[in-house]
Parts: C-alpha cells; structure tokens; sequence
C-alpha cells in the first residue's frame, strides 16, 4: 500500500516531525535513536535506512555492529548511553513507566529542550517502524539523499 498517498496529511505531519527534528537534534545522536529503536523493533526497512544514513553522516561501522550491544562496547560515551538508555526504555513502555533512574541519568546530559527533543525523536521513529512494519516495507532499496 502507499500510504502517503492512502493519508498524505499524516504523512506530511510525520514529515514535519523529522525535518524539525533534523534540524534540532544532534544528528549523531538522532541516528542512533533511529537505529537502536528500529532493531528493538525488529524493522528491516528502517534498520537498513538508518545504518545507511548514519554511515553517510560518518558513523563509523564499529559503533553501528556494536549498537545491539552498547552496553558492553567501549566505544559510546556517557551522553550516548544515557540517549540509549531512554531509547530503550521509552521503546519497551509496554514493560511499564520508563524508570525514574534512566529518566534521571538522562536528565544530567541534557537540557529540557534537548529532552523533549530526544524524546520525540524517539515516538517518531517508533511510529515509522509501525508504519514500515505494518504495511510492508521492503528493505533493501533505500537510497541515501540529502538532508536541508
């Protein structure tokens, strides 16, 4: 099915989502919201987009092999982890409320702004690979293009 075209207003307002939160968040850091959530989330499609448009953003191979496993890799720092943390924690709400102790750590990386913004990222991207999941997509095909 195309969606867009079956709904073009919520697909334009999903649109709007992501170009503002382009241009809000730290691309470094959206990428691997984008990425983490997806492979919770078991998203071919969005998996494969994410890991091609972080590797053209420069994320190097290492840090994306490594993401399943973030916790156990060297190589992500605190303000990382803590961005992971909330991923998965707001990814997993069906597990119950985020815990007050990952809401905490992540709090002490960032401002209120910087937050919320992480924090729909995160809703984004979760409502993406429900929409990729639940109509289909097929990975494989996407195309890297700019951003701007």
């Amino acid at each position: 099915m195309e969606f867009w075209k079956a709904a073009p207003n919520a697909y334009k307002a999903m649109m709007a989502m992501d170009a503002y939160l382009h241009e809000s968040v730290d691309i470094a850091l959206l990428h691997l919201i984008k990425l983490r959530a997806s492979q919770m989330n078991g998203c071919a499609y969005c998996i494969d987009m994410h890991w091609k448009d972080a590797r053209a953003a420069g994320e190097t191979e290492q840090r994306l092999y490594g993401l399943d496993a973030w916790r156990e890799a060297p190589y992500y720092s605190d303000r990382e982890r803590a961005v992971l943390e909330w991923t998965e924690a707001l990814t997993n709400i069906q597990d119950g409320h985020a815990p007050e102790a990952v809401y905490h750590a992540v709090r002490v990386h960032f401002s209120d702004k910087e937050l919320a913004d992480l924090t729909w990222a995160i809703a984004a991207i979760n409502a993406w690979n429900r929409v990729a999941i639940g109509f289909r997509s097929e990975a494989g095909s996407y195309r890297v293009r700019a951003h701007g």
